[in-house]
C-alpha cells in the first residue's frame, strides 16, 4: 500500500509520446505538496549488437533535448502493447540494417523513476547479418559506427557515452561476455 495520498490530478501536457500530470499529494511524512509525473506512451528499447569478432555498432545523432551530439546503442521506442523483443528487432534493423539470429533480454529498467514511469528493455543481439537500414525522418543525421566492443566499453568508462540505456547495456554485456 502506497504511503502517498493523492488529493487531485490535473493533466498539464499531452502529445503522442508523453503525458504530464501534476498531482496534489500528502507525502509519507504527512505534508501537503505537489508531484509531477511524466507518463511515457512507449517502452524504451535498446540493443547491444555483437558480432563473432567482438565488434559492436553505435549510432550517433544530435539529441534535441540535450542540445548535443552523442553516441549510443541502437535504441528507440516500442508500443506499450507490443512484445519488447519485436520492437528491438525493428529498431536494430531500422537504424543499422542488422538482423540478428540470437536475442537475449539482458536488462529491464526504469528510467528516471522519480519523475517518469518510462520502462526500458535492453537486448543482446548476436548472429548478425547485414541488410539495408530504414531510418525514420528524425534520424536523417544518424551515423552508424562499427567498432570493437572493448572501445565502446572504454567510452562508457571515460564518460563519452552518457545515455542510460547504452551505459547499462554495454556494462551488462561486458560482464556477461567477459570481454
Amino acid at each position: 500500500m502506497s504511503p502517498w495520498q493523492t488529493l487531485s490530478a490535473a493533466e498539464k501536457y499531452d502529445n503522442r509520446w508523453i503525458n504530464v500530470t501534476e498531482y496534489q499529494v500528502i507525502n509519507p511524512g504527512g505534508g501537503k505538496g505537489i508531484y509531477g509525473k511524466v507518463h511515457f506512451k512507449n517502452k524504451a528499447i535498446g540493443v547491444v549488437p555483437i558480432d563473432a569478432d567482438g565488434n559492436t555498432w553505435l549510432v550517433g545523432q544530435w539529441r534535441y533535448t540535450l542540445n548535443e551530439w552523442g553516441w549510443e546503442i541502437p535504441e528507440g521506442g516500442g508500443p506499450l502493447d507490443n512484445d519488447p523483443l519485436e520492437s528491438a528487432k525493428r529498431e536494430l534493423q531500422e537504424e543499422t540494417g542488422l538482423i540478428a539470429a540470437s536475442w537475449l533480454m539482458i536488462q529491464r529498467t526504469h528510467l528516471s523513476n522519480s519523475v517518469s514511469d518510462e520502462e526500458g528493455f535492453i537486448f543482446l543481439a548476436e548472429g548478425l547479418t547485414q541488410e539495408k537500414s530504414n531510418l525514420e525522418e528524425t534520424e536523417a543525421d544518424l551515423k552508424v559506427w562499427k567498432l570493437p566492443f572493448t572501445e565502446a566499453y572504454q567510452m562508457v568508462m571515460d564518460g563519452k557515452i552518457t545515455d542510460s540505456l547504452s551505459v547499462m547495456g554495454i556494462l551488462k554485456v561486458f560482464q556477461l561476455r567477459k570481454f
